[in-house]
């Protein structure tokens, strides 16, 4: 075996959504965009849709065509994105539902796909997509009559609980809303955790899915492990990798795995990160190159067959801290080149 493995714990992730669904009164979707989370959306989505989730958000059309295939004319799909120039036939021929984000793309779904379904983004303050109040109110009136299936928001700061910024946008969601006789959606996983004045009719998680904060009781999902290539003697005094970044100071053991930031382990994680062998924290030296990254195993008692950088001993959380991002990143980052392997 010449590429890492990466495995992926389809059974933690649909416990995970029966969690976050047991903690609502109201419709649980998923959030299944950039293929779910980098994790493959054909086996992620069906496991879910089994599981008994029927309605699942996408960021763009495209991603929605590919899982209509997946999944077949049943569950309701949702296009973060809305109605975009062009997308009009792959949102016809997918039965997709596009979640409309101004006046203009009112217009376009109306005209262009009279009748078929469509939600409806409002920004409650985050700046980002949606439909500010002025907009909203000059087009409320038109589009009621048209029967969204949806009306939504999301929130910028949900995963800090105490942060104000949460209050002032489920009041002005409120101020938008209320009075409507359409389901409400405000909340993704950090707004779940956050109680019931967060919850509305729809919820719609996606990194508490996949293992990630702000769920802290989420079941892991992803192992990823690499395989050591080559284990070599170092001199003090001699270094290693690109640009002499790091110098032996005693004598020492360096293994050389087989991954890099072309597979998604971004150079920014340095001298920061480490990699497990067994329950032994083991640190990355030099710096990280496209496919090869050093790493420090003199203190094992054997030389490893391979390495551990997402796993028991380590989070994604925990790898994102590495580079100074978040666990959104490590996961929707992780390349192509790696054997997936799914576990129920």
């Amino acid at each position: 075996m010449s590429t890492a493995v990466l495995t992926v714990d389809l059974g933690a992730i649909v416990s995970n959504w029966r969690d976050l669904d047991a903690r609502t009164n109201c419709e649980t979707a998923a959030c299944v965009k950039a293929d779910a989370y980098g994790l493959g959306v054909v086996e992620v989505a069906r496991a879910l849709a089994g599981a008994g989730a029927r309605h699942f958000f996408v960021a763009v059309a495209e991603e929605g065509v590919l899982l209509r295939k997946a999944l077949g004319p049943a569950p309701r799909i949702s296009v973060f994105s809305g109605h975009m120039a062009g997308d009009t036939e792959l949102i016809r021929g997918a039965g997709l539902v596009p979640v409309l984000n101004s006046v203009d793309q009112m217009l376009r779904h109306v005209e262009s796909l009279p009748g078929h379904s469509f939600g409806i983004q409002l920004d409650t303050g985050m700046n980002r997509l949606g439909m500010e109040g002025a907009e909203w109110a000059a087009i409320r009136d038109i589009a009621l009559p048209q029967n969204p299936t949806l009306v939504m928001s999301h929130l910028a700061c949900a995963d800090e609980p105490d942060h104000g910024m949460n209050a002032r946008q489920l009041l002005r969601f409120h101020e938008m809303t209320d009075g409507l006789e359409v389901p409400r959606s405000l909340s993704a996983t950090g707004g779940i955790l956050m109680g019931a004045d967060y919850h509305f009719d729809l919820t719609r998680p996606g990194i508490g899915l996949y293992g990630g904060m702000p769920f802290v009781d989420a079941r892991p999902v992803v192992r990823l492990d690499v395989p050591v290539i080559q284990v070599r003697d170092v001199s003090p005094g001699e270094t290693v990798g690109y640009a002499n970044t790091w110098t032996a100071r005693s004598p020492g053991r360096i293994a050389t795995i087989s991954a890099g930031y072309a597979d998604g382990l971004m150079r920014a994680m340095g001298a920061k990160a480490t990699l497990h062998a067994g329950s032994s924290s083991v640190p990355v030296v030099g710096r990280i190159s496209m496919d090869l990254i050093g790493v420090d195993v003199t203190g094992l008692a054997t030389e490893p067959d391979s390495l551990q950088l997402i796993g028991r001993h380590q989070s994604i959380d925990t790898v994102a801290g590495f580079a100074d991002t978040l666990g959104y990143e490590i996961l929707t980052s992780l390349g192509a080149r790696y054997r997936r392997e799914y576990t129920r």
